[in-house]
């Protein structure tokens, strides 16, 4: 297991999140509790799962296999797209409860579209369910900054975290700012642009000058610029691999040339538009 010490941020609401995470995303439940055990032994503490990947479940056992202490641990999950209606979603928070053990760290909408296009009437639910204690802290997932404005347009607490995509490819600046000024922690999601930066000239060439892999210099330049980020991989030495960035840093000028790769190419559905109702 890797000793690496993982550093956290506060959020707004007091509580401390790790910086860098495991994602499950597009992992198949098939795979999940052995992929997550792995990444447990590995040193990993943040996880993050969601009901639309549908393996809460698999997450879920391999938390109560690993023999950690429950306190030892940040888990996200999110509420799926189908069920923002309030006995939708506090049906779906009790399957996700008891999936995960009975406790969520941190408790995201996954998308602003849904049954309905008012995200007020979402996140009232949201703020119910952490005022009778279901959930530890509440957040959003690629909430554009329209989506923000209406929560405090409609009097409601601002949520601690908003999940977006953010790569060198889509760094999403305009949206982070937004989120900074408001007191909300950014957690950037595909930061490897679903593998496109691992054929990238530029950064392979950034990667051997620093002499470091090329995740490691993106997940590097994610982590430098104040954003949580949560990498994903089911083979235990990437993982490890994933976990050594906290013993270099960036200078300023490999920093502003990696966010110069940006082009404006989203990797994943664009919030705005994305619908799933699975």
């Amino acid at each position: 297991m890797s000793n690496v010490e993982i550093p956290t941020l506060t959020l707004s609401d007091g509580r401390a999140i790790p910086q860098l995470g495991f994602g499950t995303f597009q992992v198949p439940p098939e795979d999940t509790e052995r992929v997550v055990s792995d990444a447990l032994e590995a040193g990993y503490r943040h996880l993050d799962t969601a009901q639309m990947y549908g393996n809460e479940a698999e997450v879920g056992r391999a938390i109560s296999a690993s023999g950690l202490s429950r306190d030892e641990l940040w888990i996200t999950t999110k509420l799926n797209n189908t069920f923002h209606e309030r006995s939708a979603a506090l049906d779906a928070t009790a399957r996700s409860l008891d999936a995960l053990g009975g406790r969520i760290d941190l408790y995201l909408v996954h998308w602003p579209l849904a049954m309905h296009n008012d995200v007020a009437d979402v996140w009232e639910v949201m703020e119910e369910l952490k005022a009778d204690h279901q959930v530890q802290s509440i957040g959003v997932s690629n909430f554009t900054g329209a989506d923000l404005a209406r929560l405090a347009e409609a009097g409601l607490s601002t949520p601690a975290v908003n999940q977006i995509e953010s790569n060198p490819y889509f760094v999403n600046d305009e949206l982070r700012e937004t989120c900074t000024a408001r007191g909300i922690a950014v957690e950037a999601w595909s930061p490897l642009a679903q593998g496109k930066v691992f054929g990238d000239p530029q950064l392979t060439a950034l990667a051997e000058q620093v002499g470091r892999s090329v995740s490691q210099v993106v997940l590097r330049w994610v982590l430098q610029r104040g954003d949580i980020v949560f990498p994903k991989s089911s083979d235990p030495t990437r993982m490890a691999e994933n976990l050594e960035v906290f013993d270099f840093e960036l200078g300023h000028e490999q920093m502003t040339s990696i966010t110069a790769l940006h082009s404006g190419t989203r990797s994943g559905p664009d919030p705005q538009t994305f619908d799933w109702r699975g």
